[in-house]
């Protein structure tokens, strides 16, 4: 492929640009963050950084494009393929790598397809970084096996066909975390209820004795990072959760519950969180937010 464009150039576009063993031989970036003036000169920056080409809006950066990776936040996922959908090749691959619904996949798709050019469902399946380019990805959709191989070319190593339905990939991905995210929001629940009763150490004695190797002091203190760091974009995906489960009518009680504390959390604006879980729970527990949620 001669030419990729990247829509959104945050954590994982960085990753992915920087773990491919062969760079195509055009990349084109553009991050909404460039049309504020605040954030733009940062972002300039990172496209700099990783040696890619700066677009000033994202029809320019689609424009010719043979492939279009999208990696925006999930409350952009839609108006992103919207907006590529307007600048699209016809036949150009739109990559849909972002964390949403099944059925915000679908309307995605129904933009993409509408203009003659073909639709990826990709689900990221575990963190970019340190994986990067070797980060597990699952595809489905009609265009799924080409779009494999379209990823393998780009660089990617880990790929698996789930199916041809726009929305497969998304779906095991967003049931998935109802308990990768839940038990983040839970563990806050819990060991905040337990520092303030002063039975923490028992408690997570307890759950010691019935946990995998890790104990639960180490999940606890990673889980608390994790939040304090990406709560809101977690918030944002647990939003899409919600209406994963809500489409399916099973049920989203607790994952509604998870976007509020992930919010809470994240909104505390710790880009960098104290070390060590005493220090999280001191920092957390004088928190009006989190005392409110």
């Amino acid at each position: 492929m001669e030419t990729i464009a990247l829509i959104g150039f945050g954590e994982a576009a960085s990753a992915f640009v920087g773990g491919w063993a062969e760079r195509p031989a055009s990349l084109r970036a553009f991050d909404i963050k460039t049309l504020n003036s605040t954030t733009a000169p940062a972002k300039r920056a990172d496209y700099v950084a990783a040696g890619v080409a700066g677009a000033d809006s994202a029809a320019e950066a689609v424009d010719g494009a043979a492939a279009i990776l999208s990696l925006v936040t999930a409350d952009q996922a839609f108006a992103a393929a919207e907006g590529a959908a307007r600048s699209i090749a016809p036949g150009g691959l739109f990559i849909d790598m972002n964390s949403v619904a099944p059925d915000t996949k679908r309307a995605a798709a129904r933009a993409i397809e509408t203009a003659g050019a073909r639709y990826l469902d990709v689900a990221v399946m575990a963190p970019v970084d340190p994986a990067r380019a070797a980060v597990p990805l699952l595809v489905s959709g009609p265009h799924a096996e080409e779009g494999a191989r379209a990823l393998r070319a780009i660089g990617f190593i880990k790929v698996r066909v789930v199916g041809d339905e726009v929305g497969r990939a998304s779906s095991i991905k967003m049931i998935r975390s109802v308990i990768v995210k839940g038990i983040e929001a839970l563990t806050a629940e819990c060991a905040l209820a337990a520092d303030k009763a002063g039975v923490l150490a028992d408690v997570l004695a307890s759950l010691d004795a019935s946990s995998a190797p890790a104990t639960w002091a180490e999940r606890a203190d990673y889980n608390l990072d994790r939040m304090m760091v990406h709560g809101l974009r977690r918030a944002a995906e647990m939003e899409e959760v919600v209406k994963t489960l809500d489409a399916l009518g099973t049920g989203s009680t607790i994952s509604r519950g998870t976007v509020e504390r992930q919010r809470a959390i994240g909104g505390l604006g710790y880009g960098r969180p104290p070390a060590g879980l005493e220090a999280k729970l001191t920092a957390l527990a004088g928190a009006n937010k989190v005392e409110a949620a």
